[in-house]
Formats: C-alpha cells, sequence, structure tokens
C-alpha cells in the first residue's frame, strides 16, 4: 500500500512542479495549439501551450519507478510492457503535435500516417503480450472465468489490437474541453490501481503475478494525471495534446487487458466509449438518413452549441465518468463477494 501511494505522489509531485516549467519553455516558442474553425468558439484558446502529455508521461514513468524505490516489489514484464506502450503512444502523439505547430493548423499526421503507426505499436504490445508476458488468451470480464470464451493466441492479439487503437482514440475525442480528459482518465486509473491491490492482495482467485505491478503503473497515471490538472483545469494554461491523449488512451487499454479486465474496460472507460460512439451514431445518421443526431460530435460540443458553459459540461461529465469506473469497482468487488470473497 505505500508503495501505490509513493507511486501516486511522486507522480503528482512531478507534474505539478514541472508543469509550469515546461508552459515557459513551450511560451518562449511560441509552441502553441491551433483551434478549429468549424466547431464552437475556441479561438480565445489559440497559442495556449500543447503537448503538456510530456510532462503526464514523465510523471508516470518517474512516479512508476519512485514505487519500487525500497521495496520488495519487482519489476515485472506486464508493468514494463504497460509503460512502455504508453510512453510509445505518447511519442507517436508528440509527432502529431509537432507536425501541427509546424504547419500552423490543427492537423498533424495525416490520417493513414497516424493509424499505421497506432497499428505498429499496437501489435507490438498484442505480441509481445503473448509471448513474453505469457497474458491469457480467455476473454474475461472481472476474472478468467467466462465459459467457452477462450480465444486462440491469434483471436487475442487481434482483440488488443482492437482495444489499445480504439481507447487511444476514444481519449483523443475526448480531449476537446479543458481538464475533461485527464479528469476523467483519473477516476478510470483509481479504480484500476484499487483492482489490481484487490488482484494482488487475493492471488488464489485472480492467479496474477504482476497485478501490484500493474498497479502501481495504474497509479502512477492517477497522479500524474491530477498534477497536470492543476494546470490543465478551465481556464488551461497548458493543453495535452494529442501527446497526453494517445498516451492516457493507449494506457487505459493495455492495463485493463494485462489485467484480465478485457471486457469490463468497457464500463470503466465508459465516458470514452460514450464520446466514441456519439461519432460513430452521428457518421452513420448522416450517410443512411442525411440528417444528424447532434449539432457537432463528439457530444460535448454539442452541449457547447446548446449554449452550456464549458466548466458545466465538464464537471458534468466528469460526474459521469466518475460514476462509470464506480459502477466497474462495484460489478468487480461484486463478483468477488459472489465466489464468497471476503476482505
Amino acid at each position: 500500500m505505500l508503495s501505490l501511494m509513493e507511486a501516486g505522489g511522486v507522480g503528482f509531485l512531478v507534474a505539478l512542479l514541472a508543469t509550469p516549467v515546461w508552459i515557459r519553455f513551450l511560451l518562449r516558442r511560441s509552441y502553441g495549439q491551433q483551434i478549429r474553425e468549424d466547431g464552437p468558439a475556441h479561438q480565445h484558446k489559440v497559442g495556449t501551450p500543447t503537448m503538456g502529455g510530456v510532462i503526464i508521461m514523465l510523471a508516470a514513468l518517474i512516479g512508476y519507478l519512485m514505487g519500487h524505490l525500497g521495496t520488495s516489489i519487482t519489476i515485472t514484464r506486464a508493468g514494463v510492457l504497460a509503460i512502455s506502450v504508453t510512453l510509445a503512444s505518447g511519442l507517436l502523439g508528440l509527432v502529431d503535435d509537432l507536425l501541427a505547430i509546424r504547419n500552423a493548423r490543427n492537423l498533424g499526421l495525416n490520417k493513414r500516417g497516424k493509424f499505421a503507426g497506432q497499428f505498429v505499436i499496437a501489435a507490438t504490445f498484442a505480441v509481445l503480450s503473448i509471448l513474453w508476458v505469457h497474458t491469457s488468451t480467455d476473454l474475461s470480464f472481472t476474472r478468467l472465468t467466462l465459459p467457452g470464451w477462450n480465444l486462440t493466441a491469434t483471436g487475442w492479439i487481434i482483440l488488443a489490437i482492437f482495444v489499445i487503437i480504439a481507447t487511444s482514440n476514444a481519449v483523443n475525442l475526448t480531449d476537446g474541453l479543458d481538464g475533461l480528459a485527464a479528469g476523467s482518465a483519473t477516476f478510470c486509473f483509481g479504480v484500476l490501481s484499487i483492482i489490481g491491490y484487490w488482484q494482488f492482495r487475493h492471488f488464489s482467485i485472480y492467479q496474477l503475478h504482476a497485478a501490484l505491478d500493474l498497479g502501481l503503473v495504474a497509479v502512477a497515471l492517477v497522479g500524474a494525471c491530477l498534477g497536470f490538472l492543476w494546470w490543465n483545469a478551465a481556464p488551461a494554461k497548458i493543453i495535452m495534446g494529442d501527446t497526453g491523449s494517445l498516451a492516457i488512451g493507449t494506457a487505459l487499454g493495455a492495463i485493463c487487458l494485462l489485467m484480465n479486465l478485457d471486457l469490463l474496460l468497457v464500463i470503466i472507460g465508459g465516458l470514452f466509449v460514450a464520446e466514441t460512439a456519439s461519432v460513430i451514431l452521428q457518421v452513420l445518421s448522416f450517410r443512411l438518413f442525411g440528417r444528424r443526431i447532434f449539432r457537432m460530435a463528439p457530444f460535448h460540443h454539442h452541449f457547447e452549441l446548446l449554449g452550456w458553459p464549458e466548466t458545466t459540461i465538464i464537471i458534468r461529465l466528469w460526474i459521469l465518468a466518475g460514476l462509470l469506473a464506480a459502477l466497474g469497482l462495484g460489478l468487480f468487488y461484486g463478483d468477488f463477494l459472489k465466489i464468497g470473497g471476503v476482505v
């Protein structure tokens, strides 16, 4: 437990103290955010320093490593893979952000280039999960108990690739308002850190050797997101950019897959799923019927166009994200009680 507190605390302090230094560095070089002209009126945010995800990645990495300092907790292959794939996606996002700044437009990598990078990262993660970490190929909700849901190695790799790409894009779509993605992700990683500790405490049930190490990754991300949110909350003094959103989304998917929470991910990260679903529904409705369901998708922009204040939208969606993450934790604990588990 002390290791979890140390990882989260160090992640928080690094992000809290390093972010203003990074902001000044970015301002000196005029590395500011570009804003879409076809969306809600966000032109006042033009020039706000971007690429704040660099600090989130740095803080999470330092927090994770410090969580092992002076303890008997070993660094596991699963933990290394989770933090590595997070950093890899963050670097892809960094390239995207740098290209957007260079082009002086809110467009970085083209769709094919970005998807290719995501696919390579996701495929590498999926293959290493099987061959290096030896992750179970059973499709699971809260534990490996679903009868008839055993996937082949190839099937699980395809699932993992889909999950990593989907979660990274889902957080990227959600990152449209000050602090929305960072605050919502904090709830998700907080729940995953609790689940990781619980799986560690009850190894006889979950049979997951890397549970505590993955919990350290999650809690380090909690601290990193909270420390960054101090400066990213409305009105944001810095924006995480694709550097942060791709890293956070990938981390969310990777940790859930390595913790055998494949299906529970949909509930824990329910807000990100809903934001993505709103985009899919919008596109399908327009192409099939020539009509839009929302004034603009993702749906947080719909509420903006209805005249809701940005802070109202953010806080209400934080509440929704927190409730969904808590529901996921409740389902996990409910299953634990169902099989006769005791505290």
